[in-house]
């Protein structure tokens, strides 16, 4: 498990953690799912005549009392059926064994594993979707701010900064749906596979799917009671593992800047830094490092899964395997969540940011479209005196804003004579304000025109449009973290009911 990160920013487990030392247990875990299928099983079993009131009564008490016992601190809290059951048979009597007719401690272990696992995914889903409310937040704050953008680590356009992170939003974006959908795949009940064939027991599976929360029943019990139990964690691994890849592209980016002398975007404050010890000068990133490093542990986590799988057995997932699952979606989380902090801290210097632009020539490309779009030179020429435009003042030491549009016009007539192209035009075919709007990093990107480009407008508009659509997945993952609790209530209802007559 990974802990705090250098102390600076503690981890979202300390919550967790801090509700543990009060004696009362923080997360759902097999037990209370064994609880939950049992009730569920009752009331199924019942309602269909296979179980008569008086048992399911004694079963009822009996489950009672053992979650009674298990909420205790320091109890011994079971993770097999196998475990589990003779308590309950010791409580309730043999005769209420009838209640595992048509069961195995497979089934029961596959809907306890989905059950939690699924649960994971979600709390996984709430943290990307911090992140990427983080990342909104910051480009909202810095929505017109110009700064450089690069390809193979060189300064390649002027873009704006919201629209970087507007991209950032969908990276993690694509990790939200990857984890929807993974959800939406593995959201059915597995019990009634007994082991992998079904059984002759007239079990309601599909009554039994209702009254523990999931969305479905099982399809085939030969993938519910062997298969799927392998597939979900595989699947959720892969999910975790883009998105910690996600986290540390980021920050590769981020240092980039950080390490030069005088970077365009810093953390606020000092509370993601340490000072060297020898070095008075020198303020190195320990957040960064500890979140690249973590972010790394969580990928060896994950990869632990597949390999854990690989030379398996179908049906062979077991305990180890939900502990497994258990510390890959916790520090996943404090991974995801550290970073989101990581991302409010930051700040742009936009005088820095254009000052690195206008050093360099990131505007040739624009040069080279507008003497295209001036309808009297092709492509190639014009990339080709952009190109040449490039080498000259980095030769002489001139930048955008220090180039004369006079020393342009004698270096198209001396491009023109030695490409020897009598097509071209004698005159340069740009007029000195339309060169200036072409070597502005503001004009370059106002310039943009086409769908999802960094033009301002375009980026404002989509900046409302992400917003709104993060609004709406919050509502999704409110349903799916309130969807254990509501089925609790429901069961807790029947479950009344039923013992009601």
């Amino acid at each position: 498990m990974l802990g705090m990160h250098m102390g600076r920013v503690p981890a979202p487990s300390a919550a967790e953690d801090a509700v543990a030392e009060s004696g009362e247990r923080a997360t759902f875990d097999t037990e209370d799912w064994l609880q939950l299928i049992n009730r569920a099983s009752i009331v199924a079993n019942v309602e269909a005549g296979l179980l008569d009131r008086e048992n399911a009564g004694k079963l009822a008490r009996a489950l009672d009392d053992m979650r009674r016992e298990g909420e205790k601190p320091g109890a011994k809290r079971a993770e097999l059926y196998i475990t589990f059951e003779p308590e309950l048979l010791r409580r309730a009597g043999m005769a209420a064994s009838v209640l595992h007719v048509g069961r195995s401690s497979q089934d029961i272990l596959a809907t306890a594993n989905a059950g939690l696992n699924l649960e994971r995914l979600t709390k996984i889903l709430a943290a990307l979707s911090e992140v990427r409310y983080a990342l909104l937040e910051l480009a909202e704050r810095e929505k017109d701010t110009v700064v450089p953008a690069y390809t193979n680590g060189v300064q390649a356009q002027p873009t704006l900064y919201s629209h970087y992170l507007l991209a950032q939003i969908s990276v993690f974006g694509r990790d939200v749906e990857r984890a929807f959908e993974c959800i939406r795949r593995f959201d059915f009940c597995p019990m009634g596979s007994t082991v992998l064939n079904g059984t002759g027991w007239p079990l309601r599976v599909e009554r039994m799917a209702e009254l523990l929360g999931f969305s479905r029943a099982l399809a085939n019990a030969f993938d519910a009671g062997q298969c799927a139990g392998n597939d979900l964690p595989l699947e959720m691994s892969q999910i975790v593992t883009a998105a910690m890849l996600h986290v540390n592209a980021f920050l590769a980016d981020f240092m980039v800047q950080y390490a030069t002398p005088h970077p365009w975007i810093r953390m606020a404050g000092t509370n993601g830094e340490y000072r060297s010890s020898s070095m008075p000068q020198k303020r190195n990133p320990g957040l960064v490092n500890d979140l690249r490093r973590d972010a790394g542990l969580v990928i060896g986590e994950a990869q632990g899964v597949m390999m854990r799988m690989q030379n398996l057995c179908l049906g062979m997932a077991d305990v180890r395997d939900a502990r497994m699952m258990k510390e890959l979606a916790d520090d996943a989380c404090i991974v995801l969540r550290t970073f989101a902090g990581f991302v409010r801290t930051l700040r742009v210097d936009r005088d820095r940011a254009l000052a690195e632009l206008n050093a360099d020539w990131t505007c040739t490309q624009e040069i080279a479209d507008r003497l295209v779009r001036s309808g009297h030179v092709d492509f190639r020429s014009g990339h080709g005196f952009a190109s040449r435009l490039v080498t000259w003042a980095r030769e002489k030491g001139v930048t955008p804003p220090t180039l004369e549009y006079g020393d342009v016009l004698a270096l198209w007539k001396t491009f023109r004579a030695d490409v020897k192209a009598a097509s071209l035009p004698e005159d340069f075919p740009l007029g000195e304000a339309e060169l200036r709007e072409a070597t502005s990093p503001e004009g370059i990107v106002k310039s943009r025109a086409t769908t999802g480009s960094a033009n301002p407008d375009k980026v404002a508009a989509d900046l409302v449009r992400e917003r709104e659509a993060l609004g709406l997945v919050a509502v999704e993952i409110q349903k799916l973290e309130q969807r254990r609790s509501l089925a609790e209530a429901r069961l807790d209802l029947a479950l009344c009911k039923t013992l009601a007559g």
